[in-house]
């Protein structure tokens, strides 16, 4: 008996605030122990624990083991709840909670603040249960894998005691996914056994076979993607997280009281018959037996200002009140409340209050990366899975990627492995130490065995959080680490590693780390050339440069260089790499072929011809050939306007550039063959940005020739040899540009349009004649559940808004729309008591809505307000266009439309088994992730400020410069490792950065230094001169700072054709 209970038990003593050194369920698989607890601020220590006799307590987990845990006699309830999060390495515990019977065998929640013994009395005799507390209303909330994990074994325990009831389709499924997570793929002869073996529900036996039908569907599903869909299916469920509370109405009427995230529900059997909102609801009390609920006045509700319910007993009655407080606190406050401070002669009514972080200071709290992520262990799953080690806040975050690479990442003979993340695309790896930790072995998906061409672009974000860790837990092997792990996604991402020089490990597949709805991009792990001949010393850069012009003359034509090489690469991505894989299928029809490739290969042969001159021109230039003569190659306004006028001969081609989009278009909307081919195409590694993009791509250019043009003409003397060669080339390119900017701007709209289509679900006629983009962005909502995180597309005639998409595709769904003619918007902040807040009163609708920041709030009713004043000047209110989009009628006090019913469930399944390419690194989803928005001037500013170039890079905590070369478009930075690359390794999205000039205190002492930081993450970067230096910081200024629509639209009329 004795040796059965040291097999099953562990036991942590807590004493003055110290932990006995016990093996975890985290470190058991060398997973380091985390430092955190998971009810404390980030930065916080754990409470002292008083000195005391020790007593133990038993704790039965969410898996059925038991664990005893020792603790003080005075400790509060606090102390073993952290205990058991700390035993976990659970990072986000304030959604579980403690449960017990008390002396009246009544189940109650531990109270955090009152001392564990006041509370249990019987400590010997009692087992205490550690269960989930707060449901929240999406579980793409809960960012860490283990956290799901415990709700799925939440779930699983649920449907076995009967608490959550569902129809004989529900359960089969949702055991289904239970199955599937714990022995894998589906083979009947094991799925009879196990079922056999392992009851799930009561009377299971009649369901086997549905169960196993389901099961069948699942196959390659990870156990962390079954937890997902698990999650994903109960929540939709009428009884998902409901505990219920016998009490009679009035009338003497037996019901059923819950609490839920949204408010107070009231069943009859198990029957939903009534729901109190939050928003409705103005104060809570009891009185005895009696629970009291005081409603908000409303002159539309048939209620009475005061609901009054009679439960079992005072303790009942108080227990429920407690909950209720617990739930609206955790769910409904931006922090802890504060205590109320002692009466001095007597009390009155209850001191509780809720104990511990609310919902929102744990989002942020696991968003901003304070912890650290460790393995854990499935006791039930005969799958391993394995947790992220790198901090998560992701913007990051992704879907399933067809294919993933890696490079070695060398500092030292520390070695890294690459993340893969591009415009719909992320592949998720981390760092471990040789020697400290080791990856398991896992069995790999076929679905994810498919191999396609995916775009290997890592964010940049997690390269810092990688350097920190080399230097922190440098092993002591000279081999390289190649293990892998994963940012927050709902799905798996496969790394085929391959070090450059070292052997290929291709068959290593690692279990997702699922955070669909992580806020920032995670720190990422980047190939990016810590190469020791990558770095240089200062005294070759000192050298370099006093060899080179420093005439900024010289720099503006060196720009023309840079750019034209990105833009020559940029014209290959169709002449070449499309047309090759064109070639290669039969998709397309010749006619559109013909139309596209006759149109571009014409393009790509001048262009090639005109960067031969100019870097011709350069090393003339720079004194790298045998010219004796050099005054007369130092100048680049005749080799501009010979190549500008050979140009003009080209505009036919450009011309129809709008008829290839538009046909392409079509194509692809007529043929399904076609448009999973250029969605194919777009996972390659060289399409770095959305296809329709490049076709864009020789009008932008035209745009880019004039500006340079205009500093060249600017910065030259009337006198100068080169001043009358350049403001001849500056007429001509202004002439071409002028005569096709309308066409460009039609295009830029056009493509706008069907590129948001692509991360839209639930809208099918987004792209209609006459609707125009304007801006699209993160707003909080206000609903039944408080603010909820929805994504906002202002067009000219409508506003839709969406909220994160729960599929591989990483869409967003569409919840509701307000037509703009007759809207009305108006500033609340007193009258919601929320900052930033703005009422938008359509003519059937009204939604309460709230920016991030002053300056956000300003640009949305700006562009709003606009919006409505072109809405009013047309013929009349716009059509019903969203045919496909829910309906949503619904005032800020009823129940939200993001409740859905259980009819729902098959359709879901069937969306989830379409699993389109994900696209989780869209412009869309940065503005999500980092809280902005962005508008159709911000993105037709970003077409103007394109720059490429070499830059020396460094971290915060690195001491070299690395040499990269950089891309900027797009709102974002792509780093190569030369010009050369046909594509990017990292990428960096810029809009929410800050851009400063590091302080004397950074001790960066170089000059052209430039500071890029968000949150923890800060890079620093440097220019090789004066002018480049300025132009980055006009670029990249462009992307961090969104311009308001009044100094966008002066900025446009400055830039006017």
């Amino acid at each position: 008996m004795t040796s059965k209970c040291q097999r099953y038990k562990k036991r942590v003593s807590l004493n003055m605030g110290e932990t006995e050194q016990r093996p975890t369920a985290g470190s058991r698989l060398g997973a380091q122990e985390n430092a955190g607890i998971s009810t404390l601020e980030h930065g916080q220590k754990p409470p002292m624990t008083p000195p005391g006799k020790l007593v133990s307590i038993k704790i039965q987990m969410l898996d059925d083991t038991q664990e005893t845990f020792d603790v003080p006699q005075r400790a509060p309830g606090k102390v073993l709840h952290d205990a058991v999060c700390n035993h976990l390495n659970l990072v986000e515990g304030d959604y579980f909670g403690l449960e017990f019977p008390d002396h009246k065998k009544m189940m109650v929640w531990l109270d955090l603040l009152k001392p564990v013994m006041k509370q249990i009395r019987r400590p010997k005799h009692v087992v205490v249960k550690f269960v989930v507390k707060f449901f929240p209303p999406d579980h793409a909330q809960l960012q860490e894998e283990l956290t799901r994990y415990l709700f799925a074994l939440q779930v699983k325990q649920d449907l076995a005691q009967g608490r959550l009831t569902c129809n004989d389709t529900s359960t089969a499924l949702l055991i289904s996914h239970i199955v599937q997570s714990e022995i894998g793929d589906f083979d009947e002869t094991i799925d009879r056994e196990h079922l056999a073996k392992n009851k799930y529900i009561p009377q299971q036996e009649a369901l086997e076979d549905k169960i196993m039908e389901f099961h069948r569907n699942h196959m390659g599903q990870t156990p962390a993607e079954s937890d997902f869909q698990l999650l994903e299916i109960a929540r939709r469920l009428e009884m998902y997280g409901i505990r219920l509370h016998p009490a009679k109405d009035r009338e003497g009427t037996k019901i059923n009281l819950a609490v839920a995230n949204t408010g107070i529900l009231v069943f009859q059997g198990h029957t939903k018959i009534n729901a109190f909102n939050w928003a409705k609801v103005r104060k809570l009390s009891f009185k005895r037996k009696r629970f009291l609920i005081k409603l908000r006045p409303d002159v539309n509700s048939s209620f009475q200002d005061t609901l009054e319910f009679l439960m079992a007993s005072r303790d009942f009655c108080k227990s429920f009140w407690k909950i209720c407080v617990e739930h609206h606190a955790f769910f409904r406050l931006f922090e802890e409340p504060k205590p109320k401070p002692k009466p001095v002669l007597f009390s009155r009514g209850s001191s509780f209050r809720f104990s511990g972080r609310t919902q929102k200071q744990v989002l942020d709290y696991v968003k901003e990366g304070g912890h650290k992520k460790v393995q854990f262990e499935r006791k039930h799953s005969k799958i391993h899975s394995i947790r992220s080690l790198t901090a998560q806040p992701s913007e990051q975050h992704s879907e399933v990627p067809k294919q993933s690479s890696s490079f070695a990442f060398g500092d030292d003979n520390d070695a890294a492995v690459v993340q893969s993340c591009r415009q719909g695309k992320e592949l998720k790896a981390s760092t471990e130490d040789t020697g400290q930790r080791r990856s398991p072995s896992l069995k790999k998906s076929p679905k994810e065995s498919r191999k396609v061409d995916g775009a290997v672009v890592s964010t940049v974000e997690e390269e810092e959080e990688a350097t920190k860790d080399r230097m922190q837990n440098r092993p002591q092997s000279q081999q390289p680490s190649t293990a892998g792990s994963l940012t927050g996604s709902p799905h798996l991402s496969e790394l085929s590693i391959n070090s450059q020089g070292g052997p290929s490990v291709a068959n290593m597949s690692l279990s997702p780390n699922l955070s669909p709805d992580a806020k920032q991009s995670s720190p990422l792990i980047s190939p990016l050339l810590n190469d020791p001949s990558c770095i240089r010393t200062d005294d070759e850069e000192e050298v370099k440069r006093k060899r080179f012009p420093t005439e900024k003359a010289y720099f503006i034509a060196k720009e023309v260089a840079t750019t034209e090489r990105t833009y020559l690469k940029d014209l290959e991505v169709i002449t070449s790499w499309f047309q090759s894989a064109v070639s290669k299928e039969d998709c397309m029809p010749e006619i559109l072929k013909n139309l596209i490739f006759s149109n571009f290969e014409p393009l790509h042969k001048f262009h090639t011809g005109f960067l031969k001159e100019i870097e011709q021109r350069l090393a003339l230039w720079e004194g790298r050939s045998n010219a004796h003569i050099k005054g007369d190659y130092q100048r680049i306004g005749d080799v501009m306007l010979k190549n500008i006028q050979s140009m003009k001969q080209l505009t036919v081609h450009l011309w129809k550039h709008n008829e290839v989009l538009m046909e392409l278009e079509n194509g692809i909307k007529n043929s399904r063959k076609l448009e999973t081919f250029c969605r194919d195409f777009e996972l390659q590694k060289v399409c770095y940005l959305p296809l329709n993009t490049f076709l864009l791509r020789p009008l932008h250019r035209l745009m880019h020739y004039k500006q340079i043009m205009e500093r060249l003409c600017k910065h030259y003397p009337p006198n100068h040899i080169d001043f009358r060669d350049s403001r001849a080339a500056l007429a001509e390119i202004s002439e071409m540009v002028a005569q096709l900017h309308g066409n460009m701007i039609k295009m830029e709209n056009f493509q706008k349009l069907h590129e948001l289509k692509k991360d839209l679900i639930g809208i099918d006629n987004l792209v209609i004649p006459g609707r125009e983009f304007i801006r699209l962005g993160s707003l909080s909502k206000l609903s039944g559940k408080g603010l909820q995180q929805r994504m906002f597309f202002l067009f000219n005639d409508i506003l839709l808004y969406t909220s994160r998409g729960l599929t591989a595709s990483n869409q967003f769904k569409v919840h509701g729309h307000l037509p703009l003619y007759g809207m009305t918007i108006e500033e609340s902040e007193e009258e919601w008591g929320v900052a930033h807040c703005l009422t938008l009163r359509g003519q059937h609708q009204s939604i309460i809505v709230a920016a991030s920041t002053r300056a956000e709030m300003n640009k949305w009713t700006e562009d709003i307000q606009m919006a409505i004043d072109l809405a009013e000047k047309s013929s009349g209110p716009a059509p019903e266009l969203l045919a496909s989009s829910p309906p949503d009628n619904k005032s800020p006090d009823e129940t939200p439309v993001d409740q859905e019913s259980e009819d729902d469930l098959s359709a879901s399944r069937t969306s989830l088994e379409r699993q389109s390419p994900h696209r989780g690194n869209t412009t869309v989803h940065v503005c999500w992730h980092r809280n902005t928005s962005v508008s159709m001037i911000d993105f037709s500013i970003a077409v103007e400020n394109q720059l490429s170039g070499n830059l020396l890079r460094k971290f915060k905590n690195s001491n070299g410069w690395q040499k990269l070369w950089v891309v900027f478009t797009n709102f974002c930075m792509f780093f190569y490792k030369s010009h050369q690359d046909n594509h990017p390794l990292a990428s960096l999205p810029l809009l929410g950065y800050s851009l400063t000039i590091p302080s004397e205190s950074e001790n960066i002492h170089k000059d052209y230094v430039f500071k890029l930081h968000f949150k923890s993450h800060v890079y620093y970067f440097r220019a090789e001169s004066e002018y480049t230096f300025e132009r980055w910081m006009e670029v990249i200024r462009s992307a961090t700072s969104s311009a308001s629509r009044t100094r966008a639209l002066s900025h446009k009329e400055s830039h006017a054709y």
